[in-house]
């Protein structure tokens, strides 16, 4: 796939076809006859090769400015509120209501209906109710995330509501074809707008207000998310099969499936065992066919479509060639069609057969037979020969994959993949909820057609919090319709948008999930697939149950939307304009030599020349006479051109190698924008399936290859960038295709979404839960081309005057030394350097965020007693000190509060402390305290404590090449070795890090960022395109220093010179979240599980320590039996009970009466009726809840008990 690195032989992912001129050129694509490619070559050569490298970096610069990182959400959902709502609407169709014939309601006159349909649909832009001023205001996205609200819109039907009553009268029969016809008269007719609920609106897109803002709340806030009731959540990406093609499967027997969202659309035709023919010999397979919920034999269903003759039959199916299988499989088809209906080749036999097959099914459609063949049959093709042409074709590509002469569609491959984003998505969830609220309406609106009842307007029927709530609550819970199970749900298709970082914002917005049955084998879901080529990132996958079937999009990859309809009639006019043919409505003339044109799976027409018809196609898609998004296909095995416009497609820019010679026109241009390369043809966006007819070079270089005594490879594409096949999080790895591909996965996946940076630039407004940011974060000394292309332009200090994208990147450059430390760098500890701490290395700050609510007043339920009423205040508690706190009950802004302390106070008016107490381990400075109401009517409070930490024991770090490691020591200034330049090392890591690991990356980065420190011009390290060895090693040589970085050092405890040489180097590191202080777990006594008297468990509720069967063992290996029994007995749940030595049961402490009428409290034994005996024992008091627990079920234990 794409180009072989020498340049030789059959490159490129090959077309199909074996038409090729002699020189090794594909004839695929659009090639012009009098094209010369040694001319083409000249032209690309006379370009010069550094003009192309600064151009494809243009090229790539503009194509982000125009799309961006996260168009494919923000479009989906416009595409969604421009067209599709409307559809969804529209899709209903009519309502009809009947009454509901009591006859104790009848009264006078005839029953009622009603009619109700959907009209046109409005969205306004997100608004709120401001109580104080009684009006709306415009709801930006920074109040829903203040007040926990839901950024959404009001949209508006308009609604035809008939209420009219039906009579039975008699027309005349010859006019009508009826004796009797249904007159309806109008008794009441109603027309409206009303509020049908409220849609959550994505932020930046079109409907949101921040869309027009020249300067957002946070510069790296791209939108493409959604707020509920305050929390931010993305759509993630689902990966469906595509229902636009036939599809020929083998996994539960042969089937060729014409697959539709309408279910009464979709026909399977399977080759199936046949019992009853056993007298033909190998004719044990045929062919039936399943349609409207009914099976059919094949050739019923071709003399139904008007077909005449057996032998018209076979030429339609037109196999081609005289295989006795398949004959035997026809033949065995005839005899199954006699069988079933003798005389089908009859008039109307084969209808009348499939009239009655229709009215056995359970629920049968109101049409009749010829109107649901017209209708549900192919309803892409008008006539009944087009649809028997079809079904012909269809058999023949089923009995070709029978024989092998074509293959089974493979579910993996993208090509037969589209991903659902916002638009698909939410038309699902809404049709569920709309149809809910109709079914509500329907039952409430019944009751007012009886004739005592009046009908009122329809908005009092329309329930709006049905919609409202429910989308909601898919948002919120994440649990979403499923594609096609109606009463199920489905999970991961709603996530939180992680807001660690904004790569880690970038990289959640950009995934995409495939769903699976289950997590066990799924075959080769899994694994990567050749069309995963360019489109989604080979790396970046999770490690665990979700690997390989959680991807992420390549830098580069769109993804489609769709065209609209009036454009697609455009698209089959410029189809005939440039040499298709219709379909002939019979079944006699021939189509030999033809290839069949399908458009988005439905057949529009034939072809003479589908080389040329392709070619003709490409060239006005490059013309902009055909939209740009518009994927061709010419499968010549198959005879068929594909052509694609449906959204879900993942597209990709390319390079046009014959057009380059316009770019003389460019020359000396300094920006470009993208929209005049793509219609200009010099960029194309290429599909995954038009990908394969494509041969594409890896780079600029390739183009310009020539390998002595051959022909110059004729490519037709060009890669603007290898490191664009790579996913966001990987292509700004230095030096990733140095690295082993577990370590780059390891950061991508993990680390980089980890690091603490500085995650958004208007921390004021907003009240997260948990946040992190880093004091000093720096950009790296290196340069990849996807941050340089992502980044802005007119910085004058940056590579090119661009600033590289420096939010991508979170960490600080650290002065790394490969070395071992007094033994306190093993096994992946870190030595830092004091000093470089106090100075503010890594130092971040983390603010945590809590929350309480209490009921507003003036809306408050009068039902409730005043003694429960809660509100905000200082009062005495018995749960935590409230000194921090003001009278009305929240701290001071930079107070200290430490654990045990009262962070927002709250009681009842009978008393009771409500208030909320910090947890065991946290502590902070009080930074900010929020009061404010969300649209429950509750008012709430937040407030937020901030923690200053610096690197401290256990905190976790990692360089960019999935080398992770924890600190181990923090060495003093003066201790560390230091070089002659007087240089000492920030951290030190252990040499044994490297070999087994694979990460030569790392080295390289150091080696490179030195070179880089000392005034090097040679600053890129993006990955299938780096400097070579003897650049970065020339580059150190250059400005004194060793060759391969190594430097003498001298100990700074001894001042002696060491003797080996020390490699050290500026390395990019990042500070993770996981920090020691939010793992440290300690305690003495403290609470017990009233249960089982052991401790309880969670280290914020200052729980114990699990110690398990595997600590057990190891304690027992060591022969510690006194430290076991201390562990797991004294220390833990130790407990005193009473046992009878006579009879070893339990003896139970009870009040008795002795002699004289004393009464004596002590331990008694039931069983003996005797209190002598009797010895106390120590048990674990898990073992004495297991003996009562038994007990309590009639199973007695009985103890040996010994004296210790």
């Amino acid at each position: 796939m794409g180009a072989s690195p020498d340049g030789k032989g059959n490159v490129g992912m090959g077309s199909t076809s074996g038409e090729k001129f002699a020189n090794g050129t594909d004839l695929n694509m659009d090639i012009d006859e009098d094209d010369d490619v040694f001319d083409e070559l000249v032209s690309v050569q006379e370009l010069g090769e550094e003009f192309l490298r600064n151009f494809c970096r243009k090229a790539a610069v503009s194509f982000f400015n125009q799309y961006g990182l996260i168009s494919h959400q923000i479009n989906s959902y416009n595409d969604f509120i421009k067209y599709g709502l409307q559809n969804t609407f529209d899709s209903f169709g009519e309502f009809v209501i009947h009454s509901g014939y009591d006859p104790s309601k009848k009264g006078e006159g005839d029953w009622r209906h009603a009619r109700v349909k959907f009209g046109k649909v409005t969205v306004e832009r997100p608004t709120f109710w401001a109580v104080t001023g009684g009006n709306e205001l415009n709801m930006l996205p920074r109040h829903a995330r203040l007040q926990n609200m839901t950024y959404s819109s009001r949209m508006k039907v308009t609604v035809e509501l008939q209420v009219y009553t039906a009579k039975s009268v008699k027309s005349d029969k010859f006019k009508t074809g009826r004796e009797e016809i249904v007159e309806e008269e109008i008794v009441h007719q109603d027309n409206r707008e009303i509020i049908i609920g409220r849609i959550p609106v994505m932020v930046k897109s079109e409907l949101c207000w921040m869309n027009e803002v020249e300067k957002s709340d946070c510069d790296f806030d791209h939108g493409g998310y959604f707020l509920i009731k305050g929390a931010e959540k993305i759509f993630i990406a689902q990966e469906q099969i595509s229902l636009k093609r036939l599809w020929i499967s083998n996994i539960q027997g042969w089937t060729v499936a014409y697959r539709s969202e309408v279910k009464r659309n979709r026909l399977i035709i399977r080759l199936v065992e046949n019992s009853k023919v056993e007298y033909i010999k190998g004719g044990e397979k045929i062919l039936t066919v399943f349609f409207l919920s009914i099976e059919i034999p094949v050739w019923i269903l071709f003399f139904a479509l008007g077909v005449r003759s057996d032998k018209e039959v076979v030429s339609l199916i037109d196999y081609g060639s005289s295989d006795s299988s398949i004959s035997n499989i026809l033949f065995a088809s005839i005899r199954d069609a006699d069988w079933k209906c003798r005389n089908f080749r009859e008039e109307s036999a084969a209808l009348n057969h499939l009239d009655r097959l229709r009215k056995e099914t359970r629920f049968p459609p109101e049409e009749s037979v010829e109107e649901c063949l017209g209708k549900y049959l192919f309803p892409s093709l008008k006539g009944f020969k087009q649809k028997a042409r079809f079904l012909g074709y269809m058999v023949k590509c089923l009995l070709q994959a029978f024989t092998g002469h074509r293959k089974c569609d493979n579910r993996d491959d993208f090509r037969n993949k589209r991903l659902e984003l916002a638009g698909e998505l939410l038309e699902r969830e809404m049709k569920v909820h709309i149809a809910h609220a109709r079914r509500r309406m329907a039952k409430t609106l019944q009751r007012d057609l009886y004739a005592d009842r009046t009908v009122r307007p329809i908005e009092h029927y329309l329930d709006a919090s049905i919609v409202t709530n429910g989308l909601s609550r898919a948002f919120s819970t994440g649990a979403w319709s499923h594609p096609y199970k109606k009463m199920e749900r489905i999970s991961g298709v709603v996530a939180n948008l992680g807001r660690a970082n904004p790569l880690q914002t970038m990289v959640d917005l950009r995934k995409t999930r495939q769903q699976v049955q289950y997590t066990g084998k799924v075959g080769d879901a899994r694994y990567p697939h050749p069309s995963h080529w360019g489109k989604v990132c080979f790396l970046s996958t999770p490690d665990g149950e979700n690997c390989g079937l959680v991807k992420n999009l390549a830098t580069t990859a769109l993804v489609s939307t769709n065209i609209v309809k009036s454009v697609v009639e455009s698209i089959v006019d410029t189809l005939f304009d440039s040499g298709m043919e219709k379909v002939v409505n019979d079944t006699s003339s021939s189509l030999d030599g033809k290839d069949k044109v399908f458009l988005n799976g439905e057949w529009v027409g034939v072809c003479e020349d589908s080389l040329f018809f392709a070619a003709e196609l490409r060239r006005k898609r490059r013309r902009r006479e055909l939209p740009y998004q518009v994927e061709i296909k010419r499968d010549e095995h198959k005879g068929e051109v594909r052509i694609f416009t449906d959204a879900g497609r993942i597209l990709r820019p390319l390079l046009v190698v014959e057009n380059l010679f316009k770019l003389k026109a460019f020359k000396g241009k300094e920006n470009y924008a993208f929209q005049p390369l793509l219609d200009k043809g010099i960029v194309e966006l290429i599909g995954a399936e038009e990908e394969e007819d494509c041969r594409t070079a890896w780079g600029i270089r390739y183009l310009l290859t020539e390998v002595e005594g051959k022909q110059p490879v004729k490519y037709t594409h060009c890669e603007l960038d290898m490191s664009f096949l790579l996913g966001l999080s990987c292509g700004i790895i230095p030096f990733a295709n140095h690295d082993h591909a577990r370590r780059v996965l390891y950061q991508a996946q993990k680390h980089s979404q980890q690091a603490i940076g500085f995650s958004t630039t208007n921390p004021n407004i907003r009240v997260d839960t948990l946040s992190h940011q880093m004091y000093y974060p720096q950009r790296p000394l290196f340069h990849t081309m996807t941050a340089d292309c992502l980044g802005k332009s007119g910085f004058p200090l940056g590579q090119n005057r661009l600033d590289p994208k420096p939010e991508l990147y979170n960490g600080q450059n650290a002065i790394v030394a490969v070395n071992v430390h007094l033994g306190y760098n093993q096994e992946d500890s870190l030595v830092m350097n004091r000093a470089s701490i106090e100075r503010g290395m890594f130092r971040t700050e983390h603010v945590r965020s809590y929350k309480a609510e209490v009921d507003n007043k003036e809306i408050q339920e009068k039902r409730r007693k005043a003694e429960d009423i809660v509100n905000f205040g200082k009062t005495e508690s018995k749960i935590g000190r409230v000194d921090s706190l003001d009278d009305d009950g929240f701290p001071y802004i930079g107070a200290s509060l430490q654990s045990g302390d009262i962070v927002i106070g709250r009681f009842a008016e009978s008393g009771a402390d409500h208030g909320v107490k910090l947890k065991h381990t946290e502590r902070g400075m009080v930074q900010k305290v929020v009061l404010s109401s969300n649209d429950d009517g509750k008012n709430f409070a937040v407030v937020s404590l901030r923690q200053v930490r610096s690197p401290c024991l256990g905190d976790k770090f990692s360089s960019m090449h999935g080398q992770k490691g924890v600190l181990g020591f923090l060495e003093s200034h003066e201790n560390f070795p230091f070089t002659t330049q007087g240089i000492v090392p920030d951290i030190v890591i252990n040499p044994h890090a490297f070999p087994s690991r694979q990460t030569p990356g790392q080295l390289l980065e150091a080696a490179l960022g030195k070179g880089i420190a000392c005034g090097g011009s040679k600053k890129h390290a993006t990955p299938f395109s780096t400097l070579s060895i003897d650049a970065i090693t020339e580059q150190l040589h250059r400005v004194g220093f060793s060759r391969w970085g190594n430097e003498r050092v001298y100990n700074g405890r001894t001042g002696e010179m060491v003797r080996s040489l020390i490699f050290m180097g500026p390395t990019f590191y990042q500070r993770l979240v996981h920090m020691a202080e939010d793992k440290v777990k300690f305690r003495n006594t403290g609470p017990v599980h009233p249960l089982t008297r052991q401790p309880v468990a969670d280290r914020k509720r200052y729980g114990g320590i699990k110690f398990g069967e595997m600590e057990r063992d190891c304690l027992i290996a060591h022969g510690a039996s006194a430290n076991l029994h201390e562990r797991l007995f004294t220390l833990s749940d130790c407990s005193q009970m009473h046992v009878c030595q006579n009879c070893k049961n339990v003896a139970n402490v009870i009040e008795r009466t002795v002699a004289a009428g004393r009464k004596i409290r002590g331990p008694y034994c039931r069983v003996c009726q005797s209190g002598d005996e009797i010895v106390k024992v120590s048990v674990p008091y898990g073992a004495k809840l297991l003996c009562q627990e038994l007990f309590s079920m009639g199973i007695s234990l009985k103890f040996e008990t010994q004296l210790c």
